[in-house]
């Protein structure tokens, strides 16, 4: 197990980004006018480096890991906040970004856990 957390709050727009295949994380120090566009998770730090070929854990589903912005491990670790990008290619380079395997993204709650390993 590489890292892990828990969804704790739903921002009310952060589905939003769902129909671009994206979503985005951040801890709950997250900045009032971003709050509600995230998934609010708990801060936990990175056990080991995430690298291309790992995988990403929803709950039981799971997203191969195609690349890592090179900000993805120090974000997670100082703020919990990191991008969800499951369009199975990298569109740029966006160091906050984790990059998945396209795939149908499940419905993401309160209580949803989150690994990576």
């Amino acid at each position: 197990m590489k890292y892990e957390s828990l969804v704790n709050e739903v921002g009310p727009q952060a589905a939003d980004f769902l129909s671009e295949q994206m979503l985005v994380l951040f801890g709950s120090e997250a900045p009032p006018e971003l709050r509600p566009f995230c998934f609010i998770i708990d801060r936990n730090n990175v056990k080991e480096t995430i690298v291309e070929g790992d995988t990403l854990l929803i709950d039981e589903e799971a997203f191969k890991v195609v690349a890592v912005g090179n900000a993805v491990n120090k974000n997670l670790n100082d703020l919990a906040h990191i991008t969800l990008n499951f369009k199975g290619e990298v569109d740029g380079d966006m160091a906050g970004t984790l990059y998945l395997e396209e795939k149908e993204i499940p419905n993401i709650t309160v209580g949803t856990t989150l690994k990576i390993v």
